[in-house]
């Protein structure tokens, strides 16, 4: 392992989380993709605000993750309705968890370069930062069925 390795980890994970907060600000908002990169590149990552230091993310990963949830919804709303109980659909979801879930879908379908364990704890992670461990456990049992369907 390198010793840049610890810091593009860390680098990745917070453009998980941006890519959540960007997606979840898409779905809320319909702001415009490119308008909406633009924003995060220029005020979010790595920014210092209201006294909190963001933390600098790989660019370029997040931008594939937001990108490509963008281009690939209807297909990854598709396998997540097929993951959800009986009874369940997407719109019954919280909307920053389906944030959560399309991103780390979009991971496991597009990233192969990425391995599974490392999404769903990184998703998992993400959905720690707005919910309780009932939440996180429900994203990594969707995720991991994803997972077995895609990998």
């Amino acid at each position: 392992m390198s010793a840049n390795a610890p810091r593009r980890s860390l680098a990745r994970s917070a453009a998980r989380l941006a890519a959540v907060q960007a997606l979840y600000q898409r779905e809320m908002e319909k702001t415009a993709l490119a308008r909406l990169l633009d924003e995060f590149h220029q005020h979010r990552l790595g920014a210092l605000i209201e006294d909190e230091q963001y933390a600098d993310a790989e660019v370029a990963f997040f931008d594939d993750v937001v990108s490509g949830v963008d281009a690939r919804c209807d297909e990854i709303d598709l396998l997540l309705s097929e993951k959800l109980a009986k009874g369940w659909s997407l719109a019954r979801l919280d909307k920053t968890m389906l944030q959560v879930l399309r991103a780390g879908t979009y991971e496991l379908m597009a990233r192969a370069d990425v391995p599974v364990g490392t999404v769903i704890g990184e998703y998992v992670d993400v959905a720690k930062a707005f919910f309780d461990d009932r939440e996180a456990k429900f994203a990594n049992g969707v995720l991991d069925a994803v997972a077995k369907q895609v990998r």
